[in-house]
């Protein structure tokens, strides 16, 4: 009986195993669900953005929006940095809020993502998303006038973009802890960090983050744990505001008003 369990145990094990490697095996076709469809500035509701390629350091080329301050130079330009899924034109309507109260946008794309060539990964994407940033500095917009703003896996590079130059401030919606700490429960956590190649440890880069942090999420969020946004808010050190809408899920942010509030924080920021 005893060597009957024992065989059963291994065997459990064993397939055990087996299921977490073919999840590490196939971890990015998991984690990245690419749009590769290339989206046009004016049927997207934002005629004045216009697509600026941009290569990264490491040679490749990624296509984004932008479109400067309307009126004042001096007011900061918010980079949006989107999630796993989608492109930059699906992302439009938040651009169109923010150039209407005054600022200049950077809608950043990826790799992979909105007709552009290449194979996400977390440093793929920590490339792509410096680029943009480069790419505005050298067009004498300094660090302290640029608004990080990550969306869901999009936080991930925005807090790494927060490691590089001191922002205006950082604005994460729906972020979460550290990308395996989203592994299904039935993942053990040290094979989750073991196994994951793209690790976008927000938690830990928070140490870091010497800019005002706005963080806002849905408390139905299915996708992202609304604790993990807490954890994070507790977590920083710096000048900090959180925003829970009881109503709004992962993707639904925008349509319950979250806008102006974002507006309102950044106006503060300025005072």
């Amino acid at each position: 009986m005893l060597k009957v369990m024992l065989l059963t145990l291994l065997g459990c094990g064993a397939l055990y195993m087996l299921m977490v490697f073919g999840m590490a095996l196939f971890q990015r076709d998991m984690i990245y669900h690419p749009d590769t469809t290339r989206s046009d500035p004016v049927e997207s509701g934002v005629p004045e953005m216009i697509p600026v390629p941009l290569k990264a350091e490491d040679g490749w080329v990624v296509t984004g929006w932008y479109a400067p301050p309307r009126k004042d130079p001096t007011k900061p330009t918010i980079v949006m940095y989107h999630g796993n899924s989608g492109t930059i034109g699906k992302r439009a309507y938040k651009a169109r809020a923010l150039l209407d109260a005054g600022y200049g946008v950077f809608l950043a794309e990826y790799r992979g993502y909105g007709g552009n060539p290449g194979i996400p990964s977390e440093t793929a994407f920590n490339a792509d998303g410096w680029a943009v940033v480069s790419w505005l500095i050298a067009r004498g917009i300094p660090a302290p006038q640029i608004v990080l703003y990550g969306e869901s896996l999009g936080s991930g590079v925005a807090m790494e973009m927060s490691r590089r130059i001191t922002p205006y401030a950082v604005v994460l919606e729906c972020p979460f802890t550290a990308l395996p700490d989203l592994a299904p429960p039935y993942i053990l956590p040290f094979l989750a960090r073991a196994f994951m190649a793209d690790h976008y440890d927000n938690m830990a880069k928070l140490k870091s983050l010497r800019a005002p942090l706005l963080v806002i999420h849905g408390e139905r969020d299915q996708t992202t744990p609304v604790a993990m946004s807490h954890a994070l808010l507790n977590a920083a050190t710096g000048p900090k505001e959180g925003i829970f809408i009881a109503t709004a899920g992962h993707n639904d942010l925008w349509d319950h008003g979250i806008g102006p509030r974002i507006v309102d924080f950044l106006e503060r920021r300025g005072q």
